[in-house]
């Protein structure tokens, strides 16, 4: 017999659900307050910071440094330094920083500020440690920062940013759920025969899958922590933590109520979340991929498997012309690369570990070249909010659903038309 499962909340019990999230925020929201204030009180203030992102850049005839930083509270700010001014990226500051005239709203986004570097600690992270290892095995700087971002989280340069912006896979290079989906399920192959072995003999009556859950989440907390929590990785953790307990519970996965309960979860407790892009393109894209499982559910298996990434693609195309505005004739095969990656992801690991990192670095180079027939695609943003709009009337309506396949059909046509 074929047991049916439920859903989350009733009605009653959702609304009960958000009003216990909004006293969570409304506290979290008041801490940061709190920090908002202690940094603002005087004209100046010492903080430490680590450097995220590190790169030259030319205003008429000066020449300087811009730094963007992430205090130990999560503040996250630019400042310039001048154009000698050492590598020190992934390092940690000690700075007097002057944050003249700082909104509130400044404080949660990202914001300017004159500052002086009073002190760099040399000693390094096992962050810059992993990324120094990566270094060592490869010999252009290009590739060297490619698998840094797939391992350590470590922010592309401006070049390769935009690169994969044209090529449609920035995506890739930022960890997210994606990463998450592989690295979990390559530790439950790795981890499941070694915990049946001891089952056997030792504690045959366990709960092998809860136990080998919290194994495995444990582990990929562990690394949430060591990458300092980037949104999209935080986001798909909570999921994968909230998609467990309701499996394990007999409760409906698939739905938007899922999706709702951790995005209001996640931003409870940090409200900074809400102005970061990475957290929203995250949720976006598992928000399609139910969206496409929830009106195509009649479909078999191995269609969905077929058809998802061609439906994840498409859905994603006006957001990422709206954000990044770049295109090519390549554009399209980022459903190609998409698939591919989920096999080379966990094997450049691999490699990494038996000392044949390099065996695709002349592959990743070749990739590289075909970024070179870019063009801007900007789209508008009333379009934009057209097609939010009728993103979220899918959710009760099928209907809708062609009408948004529709009108993601037609930006694509207008965008390979512009290329070629």
């Amino acid at each position: 017999m074929h047991l049916q499962r439920v859903e989350l909340f009733t009605k009653k019990e959702f609304f009960s659900f958000l009003l216990i999230c909004l006293l969570i925020f409304s506290y979290s929201l008041l801490i940061d307050y709190k920090h908002y204030k202690q940094l603002s009180r005087f004209d100046s203030a010492l903080i430490d910071a680590r450097v995220l992102k590190q790169y030259s850049k030319k205003k008429g005839k000066k020449e300087y440094q811009v730094l963007k930083l992430k205090s130990s509270n999560g503040t996250a700010f630019y400042t310039i330094v001048g154009k000698s001014f050492k590598e020190v990226r992934g390092k940690k500051l000690y700075l007097e920083i002057y944050p003249k005239k700082l909104t509130f709203y400044q404080y949660l986004t990202s914001f300017y500020a004159f500052s002086k570097v009073i002190s760099i600690d040399e000693q390094l992270s096992l962050k810059q440690k992993l990324n120094l290892f990566i270094a060592s095995k490869h010999k252009d700087k290009n590739i060297t920062n490619i698998y840094q971002a797939l391992y350590s989280a470590t922010p592309l340069s401006r070049e390769l940013q935009g690169t994969f912006s044209s090529l449609g896979v920035s995506h890739l290079l930022a960890i997210s759920g994606f990463h998450l989906g592989v690295l979990s399920a390559l530790l439950f192959f790795i981890f499941r025969p070694i915990y049946a072995f001891f089952q056997d003999r030792y504690f045959p009556y366990s709960n092998s899958k809860l136990h080998l859950f919290v194994f495995v989440a444990s582990i990929l907390l562990l690394y949430l922590y060591f990458l300092d929590s980037p949104p999209s990785l935080l986001r798909a953790f909570v999921m994968l933590i909230v998609g467990f307990i309701l499996y394990d519970r007999g409760i409906k996965i698939i739905s938007m109520q899922t999706l709702a309960v951790t995005i209001v979860l996640i931003l409870s407790f940090a409200p900074r979340l809400f102005f970061a892009l990475g957290f929203w393109l995250s949720v976006s894209g598992v928000f399609y991929i139910f969206l496409f499982l929830i009106h195509f559910k009649h479909l078999s298996k191995t269609l969905q498997f077929i058809l998802v990434p061609f439906w994840v693609y498409f859905m994603m195309l006006p957001l990422s012309l709206s954000i990044f505005s770049s295109f090519s004739i390549y554009h399209p095969l980022s459903i190609v690369w998409t698939t591919l990656f989920s096999i080379f992801y966990p094997l450049s690991i691999f490699l990494h570990l038996v000392g044949f990192a390099d065996i695709f670095d002349s592959l990743l180079g070749s990739f590289l070249l075909l970024e070179q027939d870019q063009t801007t695609v900007k789209l508008d943003a009333s379009y934009l909010v057209v097609f939010i709009v009728i993103s979220m009337l899918s959710i009760f309506k099928k209907g809708f659903v062609w009408l948004l396949l529709s009108f993601s059909l037609l930006i694509f046509i207008c965008s390979v038309y512009q290329v070629t």
